[in-house]
């Protein structure tokens, strides 16, 4: 009996051990799947703004000149020469006044579109692009944490969460747009066009302490 009550109580403390390293687990799994799901959301946004912006550029350009010069033909057709002949005169002075609305129509339009597009360009840019542009000018590899920080501090309006960072600077690094490097604990970022920097400028980072990237 003595030796069954420390056999029981070991297996007891393994299975805490166990299901509290299962929920630590757990919870960043959780947290990881929610920073992607909120990094896919915002790219989401992004092309379903430039969608609508494409076709109504695309219905401005295509949809309003047509009828009219198809009716143009069809009444030519149907009209017989010495009608034509009689009525020449009317006839050009109504098609300049047809053309010319047509012309306003297309101009009134293509202007709604145009300025959509300008307003699209001076949009807010995306978190792929404000990671990018920060790495670009850094001399230096920097961590998630360091670029949360920095990008929060530029752009207060945009609620920038470091996982968020993370999860995005890591699909940089799967698609060759970045490199990452990994200094015991920490990992940091530069750009893909200067790896050797990155290796140059690790060290420097070894001997600070383990920052919020972990």
């Amino acid at each position: 009996m003595s030796e069954t009550t420390p056999t029981t109580t070991e297996l007891t403390s393994q299975y805490i051990a166990q299901v509290a390293s299962d929920l630590e687990r757990n919870a960043k799994d959780q947290e990881r799947l929610g920073a992607e799901i909120a990094a896919l959301q915002d790219q989401l946004l992004a092309l379903q703004h430039d969608h609508t912006v494409l076709v109504n550029m695309q219905k401005a350009l295509g949809a309003t000149a047509a009828p009219t010069e198809a009716a143009t033909a069809s009444e030519d057709a149907a009209v017989p020469a010495p009608r034509q002949e009689k009525a020449a005169k009317s006839e050009t002075g109504k098609q300049a006044r047809v053309k010319k609305a047509g012309a306003a129509q297309v101009s009134k339009a293509a202007k709604k579109p145009a300025a959509k597009a300008a307003t699209a360009k001076s949009a807010k840019p995306t978190l792929v692009e404000l990671i990018r542009g920060h790495l670009t000018g850094q001399s230096e590899p920097r961590s998630a944490a360091e670029i949360a920080t920095t990008l929060s501090q530029t752009h207060p309006e945009r609620g920038i969460k470091t996982t968020v960072v993370r999860t995005t600077l890591e699909g940089l690094v799967a698609k060759s747009h970045a490199q990452r490097t990994k200094q015991g604990s920490s990992v940091f970022y530069t750009t893909a066009d200067a790896p050797a920097q990155a290796e140059a400028e690790a060290p420097a980072h070894e001997a600070q302490p383990a920052q919020a990237d972990r």
